[in-house]
């Protein structure tokens, strides 16, 4: 089937450049009685432990917090990206996190598995694991380039989100891109490589499959149906991919990922910042990338790096 191809430039607040945010476009501040909702959840797990997984905000009284994060959602339908500031992670256990961290992401919809195990809790933290087939940059402290999670997958999860329970010392820094401004730009500036990007590449896995099914998937970089635009992104994953498939990239899907990447690495189009201990960062994942820069931990181990990673 013939794909359909967006010609058209996009506009709206989805279509942003650098020098058109600001951090208050994405700051949702959690006030004090959404801090002492969430202490009051704390309180009640302790009094009465439960598998994380079996909690729902509708058991707890959390209206502040289903306030912020219906501001949140309405911000990732116009510029893809919130950032809660803050929960008081320091007052509660790993464990106490990762409850609150379920619920408010709860609030955003069903919290979907990230691996073929079903993992639906991801920790995003350096592991001292080599990069390999099957070994992702998340569990390393090496440098992540431009992004979606999951593009294998026939629908991507719709949100990313990041619940940060420490950060680094050194590095780690998060950057974010909106793919709806490269597609105006692949239009503008390359329109004979975009039908390109509306093909199927083969893409890595990553090994999240079962046994006997192929380790790479065939999705396009841009789909448009129904008036929507769906992105997925990760250059490496694509490269992996057709190298698993046993088929040399052909020259114009090269030339198309180059010119992309070209707009996608171009520091006027991306924002750039620290995730802060405490907050919960949230990304619309099916129009928006994301980057991290390498970070270190503190050698000592007084200070390292972690995120705890939840898809909607």
């Amino acid at each position: 089937m013939t794909p359909t191809i967006l010609t058209e430039q996009i506009t709206g607040p989805r279509a942003w450049k650098r020098d058109g945010l600001r951090p208050a476009d994405w700051l949702v501040e959690l006030p004090d009685d959404g801090v002492a909702e969430l202490d009051g959840v704390v309180e009640r797990l302790r009094r009465s432990p439960r598998a994380v997984e079996t909690l729902a905000p509708e058991e707890f009284k959390l209206a502040e917090c289903t306030r912020v994060m219906a501001e949140v959602r309405r911000r990732l339908g116009e510029i893809g990206l919130a950032v809660v500031d803050r929960v008081p992670v320091e007052r509660y256990s790993v464990a106490e996190n990762q409850a609150v961290g379920w619920l408010l992401a709860s609030m955003l919809g069903p919290i979907v598995a990230q691996t073929w195990a079903g993992r639906r809790l991801y920790d995003v933290k350096d592991t001292g694991q080599q990069l390999g087939y099957g070994v992702r940059r998340s569990v390393t402290d090496l440098g992540q380039p431009f992004h979606t999670d999951a593009g294998w997958l026939w629908m991507p999860p719709a949100f990313v989100g990041l619940f940060c329970l420490e950060s680094a010392p050194a590095g780690g820094l998060s950057r974010f891109v909106s793919l709806v401004t490269a597609h105006n730009e692949m239009a503008r500036r390359f329109p004979e490589l975009l039908p390109r990007l509306y093909r199927t590449f083969a893409w890595d896995r990553q090994a999240e499959h079962g046994p006997d099914a192929p380790p790479f998937a065939r999705r396009p970089v841009y789909e448009y149906a129904n008036g929507t635009l769906l992105a997925r992104y990760y250059e490496d994953y694509i490269h992996n991919g057709q190298r698993l498939a046993g088929e040399p990239l052909d020259d114009a899907g090269r030339e198309a990922l180059v010119a992309l990447r070209s707009i996608v690495d171009d520091p006027s189009h991306w924002v750039e910042f620290r995730i802060e201990r405490g907050q919960l960062q949230y990304i619309n994942n099916r129009e928006f990338a994301h980057s991290r820069t390498a970070f270190k931990d503190a050698p000592d181990g007084s200070q390292r790096r972690h995120m705890i990673r939840l898809w909607n």
